[in-house]
């Protein structure tokens, strides 16, 4: 798991004492703080206004993706300095280093959108740098738009620093028309609008008060999926997901992380210490049970690959069918993640699912503690006992099963990836619309075609024909903003966004890039779609699909840059979509 280094210098080999002494000879700052051939190095420190105390503390790196790209991340300059100050006053040396962001929400529906999965890896790809390059002895990961998340994650599983991850949280829900609304209010509107149900002016209106400030999208859509899923993981202490990000208490909970972090550097806690499978099947049941984002299948997937922790698609299915949905939150719902912050956040959740046996109470977390008894520190209100009407118990759930399945069949042997939002339209059959990429698709939403019934299908959008898995909120929301979320049958190669609702399919695999079976589907062909039988296929016999993709080899959409390189290393989506070619990708 762990980056494979040379054996480092004994202090005789190196023919010099340590300087300025006291320092724990283990750490690997030492490298560049300790011994008189190191005083160039102190030079370059002292330039930045570190003394003697620091070089002689455990150097705590803090990437910050802070931009002015995203309301997710335009605070956490800010954020970085109160978690700056708690390492600092526990005894650690602060560094803080930057690293990119893409907005997914302005990026949606451009050509641009190629790029969010990709940036995951150059997150991921940027912190191991650094903190190799420097010799960082520990890591508070930042992370506030959706591919911060698992992007800093999977740095903290490669480099296996002892590492603690803090979320920018979640912005406030805005005010329409006596509402609350988000910005899925807002691509749904587009679509309302294109049928005629919304006006011009009120779309506006709703555009005007939707995002009121800094923060992630409010609703349970990726980016507070994968903060929720940080707590469940063991990767974030216990709370600290849920504040919102302009709220005095995530100020407190960067304070807390950065004090915590020194204490996990000099336990010597490192990320392969605590993740586990357990820890990975605590993240599922979290995920099934908040009707969390399809988005954190792929990056549990690529997670786990990282780590060397054998984690399969199907174990979705298998958690997903023995832990119900108990919480209603946007997509599906109507409340956000703040009205999960004011009654107790995710812990409650966790409670609930620990005390019904649906959680490994015994698998270990960043803090030292047990799942279990971070809970029982914690203390987190029972949901029988909370006035919450989004929440039930395991006992009287919303539904019985978990929000995430996984289909397979002859159009998906590898599988692709539903959220379930409602528990009464689960069998869809007709015949395909078939699209070769997002824009022809949102072109035929938009002009009216479709129809109850209808089945639109979209490929060459996956990790390697896109490149980079584009996200198509734009499409979905159109589709329900026309009144078919429920009746309208989407699938594709690509991912829809945590923010989608209704029947969409994505995650298709494999590819229409590499050959899958959807690169032989022609307009007409029926497609059925059963969702208790996990069932995506195609009526067509495997001769036929092998007939129509004989001779079938495509070119890559970009032959140079950036694009071209990650479409190039993208594994399939059914293990995490991953580029590193050290994780395990099949």
């Amino acid at each position: 798991m762990s980056q494979q280094e040379p054996e480092r210098e004994s202090e005789a080999e190196s023919e010099s004492a340590p300087y300025p002494g006291g320092k724990d000879p283990d750490l690997r700052s030492t490298d560049v703080t300790e011994g008189r051939d190191r005083a160039p190095h102190r030079s370059m420190f002292r330039a930045m206004g570190f003394d003697d105390e620091d070089l002689s503390s455990p150097m705590v790196g803090v990437p910050n993706p802070a931009a002015d790209i995203t309301p997710c991340n335009v605070h956490l300059d800010e954020l970085a300095e109160s978690a700056i100050e708690g390492i600092d006053e526990a005894g650690g040396m602060p560094i803080e280093f930057g690293t990119i962001t893409i907005s997914d929400a302005i990026s949606m529906g451009t050509e641009g959108m190629k790029s969010s999965l990709i940036s995951r890896e150059v997150i991921a790809d940027s912190v191991e740098l650094v903190s190799f390059g420097e010799r960082m002895d520990a890591l508070v990961t930042i992370g506030g738009c959706d591919k911060n998340m698992p992007g800093m994650m999977m740095a903290s599983i490669r480099t296996d620093l002892p590492s603690v991850f803090l979320y920018g949280g979640s912005i406030m829900p805005g005010e329409h028309d006596g509402r609350e609304v988000t910005i899925q209010n807002v691509f749904e509107g587009v679509g309302a609008v294109a049928e005629g149900e919304m006006s011009d002016e009120e779309l506006d209106d709703l555009e005007r008060n939707a995002c009121p400030g800094a923060g992630s999208c409010g609703g349970m859509f990726t980016a507070n999926t994968m903060a929720s899923i940080s707590e469940a993981i063991g990767f974030a202490p216990l709370g600290s997901a849920s504040p919102p990000a302009e709220d005095e208490a995530r100020y407190e909970v960067a304070r807390e992380t950065g004090e915590l972090v020194v204490d996990v550097v000099e336990s010597r806690r490192k990320p392969s210490d605590f993740l586990s499978r357990e820890s990975f099947e605590n993240a599922i049941a979290l995920q099934v049970a908040i009707g969390g984002s399809t988005n954190a299948v792929l990056h549990l997937l690529a997670m786990a690959a990282e780590a060397g922790i054998e984690l399969d698609i199907g174990d979705f299915n298998r958690i997903s069918e023995r832990t119900p949905k108990i919480a209603n939150l946007q997509p599906g719902g109507e409340r956000v993640m703040n009205d999960l912050h004011e009654v107790g956040g995710v812990p409650v959740v966790l409670r609930e699912l620990l005390d019904a046996d649906l959680l490994h109470g015994d698998a270990l977390t960043v803090t030292g503690e047990t799942m279990a008894e971070a809970l029982d520190r914690y203390d987190p209100p029972a949901v029988a006992d909370l006035d919450a009407d989004f929440l039930h118990t395991v006992d009287n759930p919303i539904h019985e099963r978990g929000a995430i399945r996984i289909l397979s069949g002859n159009l998906a042997p590898e599988g692709a990836v539903i959220k379930i939002t409602g528990e009464d339209h689960l069998h869809h059959e007709g015949p395909v619309r078939i699209f070769d990429d997002e824009e022809n698709a949102m072109e035929y939403v938009q002009e009216g075609h479709v129809d109850s019934g209808d089945v639109i299908g979209i490929r060459n959008e996956g990790p390697r024909g896109g490149p980079g898995m584009r996200e198509m909120l734009g499409v979905t929301s159109a589709v329900a903003g026309q009144g078919h979320a429920e009746d309208v049958a989407l699938f594709t190669d690509g991912r829809f966004s945590g923010a989608t609702r209704g029947f969409s399919i994505g995650h298709v695999a494999p590819e229409a890039f590499v050959g899958g079976p959807i690169a032989a589907l022609e307009d007409g062909d029926v497609i059925t779609i059963d969702i208790d039988s996990h069932e995506l296929s195609v009526d067509l016999s495997d001769e036929e699909i092998e007939e129509r993709l004989d001779g079938y080899d495509p070119e890559p959409n970009y032959t140079s840059g950036v694009l071209a390189k990650y479409g190039r290393m993208f594994g399939s989506a059914a293990n995490g979509a991953v580029t590193d070619p050290g994780a395990k990708d099949e």
